[in-house]
Parts: C-alpha cells; sequence; structure tokens
C-alpha cells in the first residue's frame, strides 16, 4: 500500500540534507531514517504509539521527534522543498483545485489538557530551518465541541475535523489548512489559497498565484470571485441557482453571469483524488492526535510522502 513501507534509497537521498545532524542539548538526533520510519508506520496504520515495533527504535523518540517536527514546521518545510523542485522541472501543474474534507476525531483525541501551551516551543538550534521557510501553526479558532484552538467541532456525526485542501493537476497536495467539522468551506477558501507558496530553487520570491482555480458551489459568493478576480486568477466556480435567480430578478443591474468552463472544470476531480490519496493514511482518515499543531503535522507528512511517491 502507498501508506506503508520505509523510505526508499531515492526518498531518503531528497529528505536527508534537509534534516538537522545534532541537537545541542542531546548530542547527535538518533537516525533520522529510522525514526521517520516509524511515524510513515504510525501514518499508515493508526498505531498508538507505544505500539510501535522494535525495529524502529523508543516510541517515545519517534513520538516527540513528530511532535517537534509538527511544531517548529519542519514538516512543511519538506514539503515545500518536494513542491519547489517539482515546480523548477516542470512537473506542477498549477491548475489548481480547491476542497475539504471531514475527519471523524477518535475519543483518543477528545479533551486534550490545557494547561500545557497549545504550541511546544523548540529549543534554539533544534532543525534546521530558514527563516523564509520557517512555518507558524496559527491555533485554529473554536467551533463548539472543543477546546479552543484544536480544531475540533461538534456535528451530527459527533467530534470532527475539517481538512481543507488545494491541490494542484496531478492530485497532489499544495497547500493544507484544518478547522472545527463544521466550519463553512467557503470562509477558508482565502486562508488556504493564501498558504500556496512554492519557493524558488533559484532567486527570486516564493510563487504565489495558480494558473487557475476551479471549486464547488460551496465557493460560489461574492467574496470569493472579487477576491479571485484582484489576484488575476482565472476561475472556475458554477453559480447556484438561488445566485443566479437574484441576478436575473434585478435585470440589467445584476450584472454578467460568470464565465464558466465545463472542460476546466472536469479536472476538478483532482482535488478529490488528493484528498483520497491523503486518507489512504489511516492516522489521516481518522484523528487521533489531540492537538490541532499535530494532527495538521500529520496531515502534512502525509502530504510528503504522497509527492515523493506520485
Amino acid at each position: 500500500m502507498l501508506s506503508r513501507g520505509d523510505l526508499t534509497d531515492a526518498e531518503w537521498a531528497v529528505l536527508a540534507p534537509l534534516l538537522p545532524v545534532s541537537n545541542n542539548r542531546c548530542g547527535r538526533w538518533r537516525d533520522h531514517r529510522q525514526v521517520i520510519n516509524g511515524i510513515i508506520h504510525r501514518l499508515g496504520t493508526g498505531v498508538q504509539w507505544r505500539e510501535l515495533p522494535e525495529r524502529f527504535g523508543p516510541w517515545k523518540t519517534v513520538h516527540k521527534r513528530h511532535l517537534l517536527w509538527s511544531a517548529d514546521g519542519t514538516w512543511e518545510m519538506l514539503l515545500q522543498h518536494v513542491q519547489a523542485t517539482a515546480d523548477a522541472d516542470g512537473d506542477l501543474d498549477w491548475n489548481v483545485n480547491v476542497d475539504s474534507t471531514s475527519v471523524r476525531a477518535h475519543q483518543h483525541a477528545a479533551a486534550p489538557r490545557t494547561r500545557h501551551p497549545p504550541h511546544p516551543v523548540p529549543q534554539k538550534g533544534t532543525t534546521k530551518i530558514s527563516s523564509s521557510t520557517r512555518a507558524h501553526h496559527p491555533a485554529a479558532p473554536a467551533g463548539g465541541g472543543g477546546p479552543p484552538g484544536e480544531a475540533l467541532g461538534r456535528s451530527r456525526g459527533g467530534l470532527t475535523t475539517k481538512i481543507h485542501v488545494a491541490a494542484e493537476g496531478r492530485c497532489r497536495p499544495l497547500s493544507l489548512l484544518i478547522t472545527p467539522g463544521q466550519r463553512a468551506d467557503c470562509t477558508q477558501f482565502e486562508p488556504v489559497m493564501d498558504k500556496i507558496r512554492v519557493p524558488r530553487t533559484g532567486l527570486g520570491p516564493p510563487r504565489r498565484t495558480p494558473d487557475s482555480v476551479g471549486a464547488d458551489k460551496a465557493y460560489s459568493n461574492r467574496k470569493i470571485r472579487t477576491y479571485l478576480r484582484k489576484r488575476g486568477i482565472r476561475h472556475v466556480i458554477p453559480e447556484k441557482k438561488d445566485h443566479k435567480a437574484a441576478r436575473l430578478r434585478r435585470g440589467s443591474l445584476g450584472g454578467r453571469p460568470p464565465g464558466f468552463d465545463k472542460d476546466r472544470y472536469k479536472e476538478r476531480n483532482t482535488v478529490e483524488r488528493a484528498i483520497g490519496k491523503l486518507k489512504q493514511f489511516r492516522a489521516v482518515a481518522t484523528r487521533y492526535d489531540k492537538r490541532g499543531y499535530v494532527y495538521l503535522g500529520t496531515v502534512t507528512a502525509a502530504a510528503l510522502l504522497t509527492w515523493l511517491r506520485s
């Protein structure tokens, strides 16, 4: 399966140069490859950390490394690196599509302890991340049903989290965002688009503007269309029936109907397929992580493997 199996030599060759060699507090890190393989095993199986096979080393080491890299942006830095390499090789399709998916939260993810700060602060020098790629994961607002900042929401199915995804044309995630499960898709369109940031391998600022954007009717509103027009991005979003009726009632004051390319809209399935790839990882398909930033790190690590193995 895609979600299982250790890193291949080719995959490790991509990641190895980007990882820190030593920890200022404890000397050398335990073998990164062994630890990452343990994280991959947990991603694919959803097993409890303490149940990891012995071949991955002490489970606490694997667990703490994942917590640290989720907090300081290492997973996102690695994801941006493979995206930048693909873009430089002409292997990134900038026809982007946006969608979301809801994920059930396991009972182990409910009611995390709140006496600790929401984001553990790593000691200076413990990771090798440049200031230009360092990522911060602001706490998602509370949505009723979970503690503030943990992206747990209450819906008919119980506690849920929603993953918002912008995917490029080859079914790979460009940006990721998590919110409480009942949060409306349209409210997160701009944040997930603003998180698209593919660094250049040479000089120049990161690329942030896609060639076009496709989305379903959940994203059909005036605010989103205005946002895309201001950024000069072509978009294909079908008009809702009530919006169309209201526009027609206003006659000439209602303005022209938004353009709609049926052939381009058919490509929207790429984001659904990207979500399907993410959900092949059991630790993504069901949320076991208590903390919101840790679950976002879990999803980002799954997206990184999707890129490495595409």
